[in-house]
């Protein structure tokens, strides 16, 4: 049986989807070459691969590339890795050292990978508030003089870090490498840009 026919869809959301994958792919080489594969893929922003579980997980934007074009994608990307061989000659890798039994029931639980992710997304929001409020507190006579022009300053400066935080994948490997083709994103970016330091200006 091809190896595209043993992978099933075990969960899919929007910019989301997991599959459930045959022994072949979670050898520790060949899951290695995978992810390399697939990270390169356009619109995709984020994927891995669970050996213990035997899952793929793998985050993408929907503007850019949607299910059926990733599916399509992958499919090829198997074909083309079964066609070098990675999945006959590979010799199975030894098995990992057991794990506490407490250790192993905890990373097997279905919701553990999404209280990581959102662990991971509340502590970089975090100390980037830390930082605002840092360089806040260097300016007090701002928050005496115009409170209400401060607590703006403030959210802005938030909103900024948080809408950086949310396309910094987009824009390091789709808006960087193609300046012209996300020409708009880029003028919306300088715009921003352009009402914050506006913001910033003292008033007259």
């Amino acid at each position: 049986m091809s190896i595209q026919k043993q992978i099933i869809v075990r969960h899919r959301e929007q910019g989301h989807v997991r599959f459930q994958l045959p022994d072949p792919l979670v050898r520790a080489a060949v899951a290695q070459k995978l992810i390399t594969e697939i990270n390169a893929l356009e619109g995709v922003y984020r994927s891995n691969v669970f050996r213990g579980q035997k899952k793929l997980s793998i985050r993408y934007h929907e503007t850019v590339c949607n299910f059926n074009e990733l599916a399509h994608r992958l499919s090829v990307i198997l074909q083309r890795l079964e066609e070098q061989g990675w999945f006959a000659e590979l010799e199975e890798t030894p098995p990992a050292a057991p794990k506490k039994r407490f250790q192993y029931s905890v990373n097997q639980w279905r919701a553990t990978h999404w209280v990581k992710d959102k662990y991971e997304a509340v502590r970089e929001t975090a100390q980037a508030a830390k930082v605002i409020t840092k360089l806040g507190m260097k300016k007090p006579n701002a928050l005496i003089k115009d409170p209400e022009k401060a607590i703006i300053d403030f959210l802005n400066d938030v909103l900024v870090l948080y809408l950086i935080k949310l396309h910094w994948p987009r824009i390091t490997k789709e808006w960087i490498p193609r300046p012209f083709t996300h020409r708009y994103e880029w003028l919306a970016v300088f715009y921003l840009f352009y009402l914050l330091v506006r913001s910033r200006r003292p008033k007259k």
